[in-house]
């Protein structure tokens, strides 16, 4: 089984023994071919690209994704099967380049339920209702790297197992992150709850390290900031070593959810059925529940963030801390 990835997840797939290839879409060179209007050499990239997954012989694509770029990706292997959801979850016309097509029901189900149905689709038994953690609960938890869960744990130091925030999100979705003054908030609790100092993480980009220094300077002794990330593979170690994951609705929290540490997801503009986390992971959503959320835009005020409180987030952790004991250290060998 292969696996088509874009560059920055591959480090997250490559150590894993059921996958037998991760196949790398070089998306950031045909971007930056397209920018620069370097038209021969993007054509040159893509029939490149094209001819080397043609090569592979596919007999079957499962499009997960279903937008615009994966129906067009899957399409080019030349596979005779191509699996995709129908619409609502197939989006911009994403269905038209598969022949096999999965209609879930309801329309509004997490992506967890919406991919384990369409793994039932290809057993011919897609479900029309949203319980699909059956499915989802014979799959093992993601299992990060063990050298480079060593390494993190060498860097993070002895000690209890520290709670990590996350607290950026994509620079096209500022309107989901939670305040700096809130997290600091957070950041001191959480050091009193679990008698550790709280980690910081940030991802690529200056806005995120800038937004975790902040965290951390007005956090004063509960929190310090997490050892570099440059990969996914790297943040997924770091996740593993530690008991509990706070953060609003992005990227690493789900992979900390997959991860399997308990996860509590302050979320405003974005639906929390949809973008629920593992259903296996322990897990706590905190939300105003505004009429004007879930809005998938998000506006400049995102006042379905700003009046989370830092108690119902701490409050939240409670719930999901054993306090006193150390669970993730205990079981994980990282004491």
């Amino acid at each position: 089984m292969a696996w088509l990835v874009e560059p920055r997840a591959s480090t997250v797939l490559q150590t894993h023994s059921w996958i037998d290839e991760v196949i790398v879409f070089p998306r950031s060179q045909l971007v930056a071919m397209l920018r620069r209007l370097r038209f021969g050499l993007l054509t040159q990239e893509w029939i490149r690209f094209v001819r080397e997954i043609r090569r592979r012989s596919f007999d079957l694509v499962v499009d997960f994704h279903s937008i615009l770029r994966s129906g067009l990706l899957s399409i080019s292997t030349g596979a005779p099967q191509r699996v995709a959801f129908s619409p609502p979850f197939g989006r911009e016309f994403a269905y038209l380049f598969a022949n096999y097509r999965a209609r879930l029901w309801p329309a509004r189900m997490s992506r967890f339920d919406r991919n384990a149905g369409l793994v039932d689709f290809l057993s011919g038994a897609a479900r029309p209702g949203p319980d699909c953690n059956e499915l989802v609960a014979d799959l093992g938890m993601w299992e990060p790297d063990r050298e480079l869960r060593a390494e993190m744990a060498a860097r993070l130091g002895a000690g209890p197992s520290p709670a990590v925030i996350h607290p950026g999100t994509s620079d096209a979705t500022p309107f989901k992150r939670y305040t700096t003054e809130g997290y600091v908030e957070i950041a001191r609790g959480l050091a009193a709850e679990t008698a550790a100092p709280t980690v910081v993480a940030w991802g690529p980009g200056q806005t995120d390290r800038a937004l975790a220094s902040a965290i951390v300077s007005g956090a004063g002794a509960a929190a310090r900031l997490a050892p570099p990330t440059p990969a996914l593979g790297d943040l997924a170690a770091l996740f593993a070593c530690c008991r509990l994951f706070v953060g609003a609705d992005s990227g690493p929290l789900h992979l900390a959810s997959a991860i399997g540490i308990p996860v509590v997801q302050i979320i405003g503009p974005t639906d929390p059925v949809e973008n629920a986390p593992d259903p296996r992971t322990p897990s706590r959503t905190v939300r105003t529940g505004l009429d004007c959320s879930p809005c998938r835009r998000g506006c400049a005020a995102a006042t379905c963030m700003t009046t989370i409180t830092p108690a119902a987030v701490l409050g939240a952790a409670r719930d999901l801390l054993d306090v006193g004991s150390d669970p993730v250290a205990a079981s994980r060998g990282l004491r």
